[in-house]
């Protein structure tokens, strides 16, 4: 883990050490999606670690600003051994970080791979205006960038809500305005909420996606989010469209969160915790499956 250089001590090719870049750049080459999941808790960090170790997959741990302030970072310590530990190739990462001190503590004091700098929230010019001086300040510690050109309307349990804003959907100047800033990976807006979709399903821009691909073919990869619900094809088609970081929460934490309701206090907390792992597996495995990313670790 790179979380704890030193600014101006970070080696120049960082990069080329950097787990998140690495795993995602590979992933590009190979025309393949990254799962990239949530965790709350060390059975989901172990029943994931699991399912890419059993699937030979890479994998990208990541957790909500929520974790940090939650375990005071111990969360984020545990993802960052169990990746260490692991027979493949495993990154951890920060998701939608909005508040710019708890950016600066991560970059400085926890071991990120990468960090998702969301200035969305804010009007462009000043979300374009933080992003740059975040992104800066996490590459000079060796920790990869992600950021939102446009805007991802909804929220989810641990980020905050957007309902209140307006969803943009993310246009080739939004794209360029972005590269500047000097970030690594993007998750563009194209139809994709966070939350659910509701009865109609996901409404996604596919050639709006395409356009994007070309727009940052060889320079960042493309990241994907809002995938509550998405069905195989959905999946792999955004995969097809140039996207290489596939952002996961519900859509693999489901079954855990049924199984916690039908047996909390049924069984003992051990066995609880036992069996919760496993839904974690077979949930991680399906979707590395679908995203083809097994057997490239």
């Amino acid at each position: 883990m790179t979380g704890t250089s030193t600014a101006g001590g970070v080696a120049k090719d960082w990069r080329s050490k950097n787990k998140t870049i690495q795993i995602l750049k590979a992933a590009e080459q190979g025309g393949y999606g990254v799962v990239a999941a949530i965790v709350y808790n060390i059975e989901q960090i172990i029943g994931m670690v699991k399912a890419a170790e059993n699937k030979r997959s890479p994998l990208i741990l990541q957790v909500f600003p929520w974790a940090i302030a939650f375990s005071n970072g111990l969360l984020v310590h545990t993802a960052a051994q169990a990746a260490r530990s692991a027979s493949v190739p495993v990154a951890v990462h920060l998701d939608h970080a909005q508040d710019e001190a708890m950016i600066r503590h991560a970059a400085d004091t926890l071991p990120f791979d990468s960090i998702m700098v969301d200035m969305s929230h804010y009007e462009k010019d000043e979300n374009l205006r933080k992003t740059a001086e975040l992104v800066r300040y996490c590459h000079e510690r060796g920790i990869a960038t992600e950021a939102e050109p446009g805007r991802i309307e909804g929220g989810e349990d641990g980020i905050a809500d957007t309902a209140d804003l307006s969803a943009l959907l993310t246009t080739q100047s939004d794209v360029e305005e972005f590269l500047a800033t000097g970030v690594d990976f993007l998750a563009p807006s194209f139809g994709n909420v966070h939350g659910e979709y509701g009865a109609r399903g996901p409404q996604l821009d596919y050639e709006r996606l395409e356009e994007i691909r070309r727009a940052v073919a060889g320079r960042v990869g493309i990241v994907l989010h809002g995938t509550n619900g998405f069905e195989e094809g959905v999946m792999r088609r955004c995969i097809e469209g140039g996207v290489v970081k596939v952002n996961v929460n519900k859509l693999v934490l489901e079954d855990y969160l049924v199984h916690l309701g039908e047996r909390a206090g049924r069984v003992s907390l051990t066995r609880l915790m036992e069996e919760g792992v496993e839904h974690v597996v077979r949930l991680m495995e399906w979707q590395m499956d679908v995203c083809r990313s097994a057997a490239r670790a």
